[in-house]
Formats: C-alpha cells, sequence, structure tokens
C-alpha cells in the first residue's frame, strides 16, 4: 500500500491525541472531515491500522513483572498445538514461532516473581514443551514503536514524541 504525508500526519495525529475524533482531526489538520475517515478507512481495510482500541498496561491493572520466555517445544508438537495450549493461559499476553535455538517465543505478565514461576510451571506441564529458558524484563525502554518506520514510509522526516 502507498503511504503518504496524510496518511502519516493522520496516524500520528490520532495516536498522539487519544480519543480524538474524525471531526477534530480533519480541524486540526485543515483537511475535509470525509477526507480523513476515508484515509483511516483505507488505511483499516488494509491492514495498516489493525485496531483502534486501548492499549493496555498491565502493570497497572496487577501485573507488573513480565518476562520473556524461550521454549523448546516437544517432538510430534507442532506450533498450532503449542499456540492453542497456550492460549489457555491468559498471562502469555504474545506468542512468536522463531528460528534459532528455540522453537517459540512469549511474553509473560505476573503479579510478582511468584506468580512468575505458577505461569512457567503452567507453560510446563501442558505437555507441549520441552525446556524453557526465561528473562526478567528489567525495564521497558519502548515498544509497540512504529510510528518513525510509517513516517519513513510515508516520505515524513521525524515525527514528534518518537
Amino acid at each position: 500500500m502507498k503511504i503518504d504525508e496524510l496518511d502519516v500526519r493522520i496516524v500520528e495525529l490520532f495516536s498522539r491525541e487519544d480519543g480524538i475524533g474524525v471531526l477534530a482531526a480533519s480541524r486540526e489538520l485543515g483537511v475535509a472531515r470525509p477526507t480523513v475517515q476515508s484515509r483511516l478507512d483505507k488505511l483499516r481495510a488494509a491492514g495498516v491500522i489493525e485496531s483502534s482500541g486501548p492499549l493496555l498496561n498491565p502493570a497497572e491493572f496487577g501485573y507488573p513483572v513480565m518476562a520473556i520466555v524461550s521454549i523448546e517445544i516437544a517432538q510430534g508438537v507442532g506450533h498450532i498445538a503449542v499456540g492453542t495450549a497456550l492460549k489457555e493461559i491468559p498471562e502469555i499476553v504474545e506468542m512468536y514461532t522463531v528460528s534459532g535455538d528455540h522453537d517459540v517465543m512469549v511474553r509473560v505478565v505476573a503479579k510478582s516473581n511468584d506468580d512468575l514461576q505458577r505461569v512457567l510451571d503452567a507453560v510446563a506441564v501442558t505437555g507441549a514443551v520441552n525446556r524453557t529458558r526465561s528473562v526478567v524484563v528489567l525495564q521497558t525502554h519502548f515498544q509497540n514503536r512504529l510510528l518513525p518506520l510509517f513516517a519513513r514510509v510515508g516520505g515524513v522526516g521525524d515525527v514528534v514524541g518518537e
């Protein structure tokens, strides 16, 4: 999909101004409301914008511990079966099939280190896992940082706040 400067300005504004409406955005950007709406619709239809829902912070609702866990899956168990088993553990918030020494990487959140151990034990008893290796995240410097890349694709320089 071809991204242009107006697409970047629209996405940047909606990223910066949580809850802004299309009419207010059109006024701030100096373009017609239908233009903003059609651009948003186009970006959603193309899959560029995946969600306009809230971005949740697990630390703020009781899950301040985060870990990245690499998983070696059991022989004869496919990635789909592993994904199905791990989806039953709500503290696993992301899962990726990867290349390298392990087969799967997951991001886990927990209430405490003891709770993290409980989650890791739940992973271990799924029957789909041979071995895990965990690293606890000490500090998040940034995440979901896609706006600068999107701006580059749209031919725009630096984006405010990134």
